[in-house]
């Protein structure tokens, strides 16, 4: 329980809004208000966007990290549920009075970890949804849906799947707004300000 712990205080640390800090400026109250990746990269550009992205990444790789060192085992239900804590601590982050990010770069951290050729296929999935689309959501939603047959594809398997699937379960969740704009055809472009 103390890795869980752990992982959740280690999500709750939101880069967006460190870096947004850095840059003078309130994340919350630019772009579409949404403290991550692609709302950092819309309003201060592609260097700030790759101090969160790896930021936030490195949460999920930590979290799990920290459960694996106490089960021993990588692809372990503890090792994926302190990673699933620290997702749930970027969308509900204790230190920004709960107002968070969507959890994508954190899933993936943690992917990477467990199954390190499964969040590059992850990772893979986003960019080429992303390069043809120039839509960030769309692009963390295939990654959402493709997660579990790529994690069961490395050879995850019995609990270790369910905080697994909850992650991207709450990564899709996270999303709605994004599937209500886009299924209006008014979701945000990477680039649109």
């Amino acid at each position: 329980m103390i890795a869980v712990a752990g992982a959740y205080i280690i999500g709750s640390l939101d880069f967006a809004v460190v870096v947004g800090r850095m840059h003078g400026v309130d994340i919350h109250s630019v772009g579409s208000g949404n403290p991550g990746t692609a709302n950092v990269m819309r309003t201060l550009g592609r260097g700030p966007a790759a101090m969160v992205l790896v930021g936030d990444m490195l949460k999920g790789v930590v979290a799990a990290a920290l459960g694996m060192v106490v089960s021993g085992d990588p692809q372990s239900a503890l090792a994926v549920g302190a990673g699933l804590a620290a997702v749930v601590g970027h969308c509900y982050p204790l230190f920004h009075r709960f107002r968070g990010g969507k959890g994508v770069a954190t899933a993936v951290g943690v992917v990477l970890l467990v199954v390190p050729l499964g969040g590059l296929v992850l990772a893979g999935i986003w960019l080429l949804v992303v390069a043809i689309t120039r839509i960030s959501a769309l692009g963390s939603l295939a990654l959402s849906l493709a997660a579990v047959p790529v994690v069961m594809w490395q050879g995850v398997k019995g609990m270790a799947l369910v905080p697994l699937a909850l992650i991207f379960l709450l990564v899709i969740v996270r999303h709605r707004t994004n599937i209500q704009r886009l299924l209006a055809g008014e979701e945000h472009s990477v680039t649109r300000n």
